[in-house]
């Protein structure tokens, strides 16, 4: 029988996920540490995820399966923090896959450190097959001296789905917050540091899988959009300014946050920070992310790489995108 009172619970969001459902599933019920339960909400999917976990919760009592209507991640988030039953709460994600001793090892780290409120760990990244898949990025920081410094220099923090954070803590600064869809973690590790600490396993005990499909890749615009505007709120509340984004249920656009912020150039930040992560996105060059590229062009941002992005359009089937983008480099 799974215990009432489990020291961790995990928390699994999922829709339309029955590719990799099943090994993510296993890779949990396989923890060398087994006193958790295991909250799988299927968000409203139309493929065969209810009948995978139905399946496995079936065999092992631990899961605890939630399946409604779709009303998307911040809410099935909020959602399953507010119904775990455990101090300590595992994130994780339909197409990833645990390590066997992921979550003895975050617990031993967790009470040893009182002061830590999430601890995340590095990663061994893999494609949609299993391979390994290069990553040009840092390792996440170890300590929340090394958390800070990321901060400053936009480097990555944590990797959502390799986080175990303390419950009470995430509920304490209002969990997951609408307004950054896509983008709702970086928001949240970003409101927590204020109140608590934040470090990561020097381990991989997580195998994060990269593949075209998966939601990063699809929003990449609006994830980077909302990135940058976090990382402002940030700023504004460390400087002890009220944080305008606080109340949102979806954030204004771009052209709107300067208003928003009370102050000129919030807008034009915006557009510098994300512009060059689109240079490389199949998605953002062929949604609004084009026309955020090309205002930042306008308004004299460097042109390193745009020749080539140029280039990459013809390649991605893109000639009209391809023609306007060496009009607006060559008129500016």
């Amino acid at each position: 029988m799974p215990s009432t009172n489990p020291r961790i619970s995990v928390a699994l969001s999922v829709y339309n996920g029955e590719r990799f459902l099943a090994e993510a599933i296993e890779s949990v019920l396989g923890q060398t540490f087994g006193d958790f339960e295991f909250l799988i909400l299927d968000d409203g999917s139309k493929d065969g995820t209810a009948a995978i976990i139905h399946d496995h919760a079936a065999r092992d009592a631990r899961i605890r399966p939630i399946v409604r209507e779709n009303r998307g991640l911040v809410v099935s988030l909020n959602q399953l923090f507010g119904e775990a039953r455990a101090p300590l709460v595992a994130r994780m994600d339909a197409d990833d896959v645990c390590l066997p001793t992921r979550f003895e090892h975050q617990l031993a780290f967790l009470d040893a450190h009182p002061d830590i409120g999430v601890v995340g760990s590095w990663t061994e990244d893999i494609d949609e097959t299993g391979a390994p898949h290069p990553v040009a990025a840092p390792d996440h920081p170890v300590t929340h001296e090394e958390f800070l410094i990321a901060v400053e220099q936009g480097a990555p923090l944590l990797c959502h789905p390799a986080v175990m954070v303390r419950r009470d803590v995430l509920l304490s600064v209002g969990g997951y917050h609408a307004a950054f869809r896509h983008c709702e973690d970086l928001d949240l590790w970003l409101r927590l540091a204020s109140v608590t600490h934040i470090a990561n396993l020097p381990e991989r005990l997580l195998r994060y899988r990269h593949y075209e499909d998966q939601v990063s890749s699809r929003h990449a615009t609006v994830q980077q959009v909302g990135a940058a505007v976090a990382r402002i709120a940030y700023a504004e509340r460390q400087a002890g300014r009220p944080d305008p984004t606080a109340t949102l249920e979806a954030l204004p656009p771009i052209d709107q946050l300067d208003a928003l912020f009370g102050r000129e150039g919030v807008a034009r930040a915006v557009r510098a920070r994300v512009a060059p992560g689109l240079l490389y996105s199949r998605a953002g060059l062929r949604d609004e992310g084009f026309d955020i590229l090309r205002r930042y062009i306008r308004e004299g941002g460097s042109r390193d790489g745009l020749w080539r992005t140029v280039g990459r359009l013809i390649l991605f089937g893109e000639p009209m995108r391809a023609a306007m983008l060496a009009a607006t480099l060559v008129s500016h």
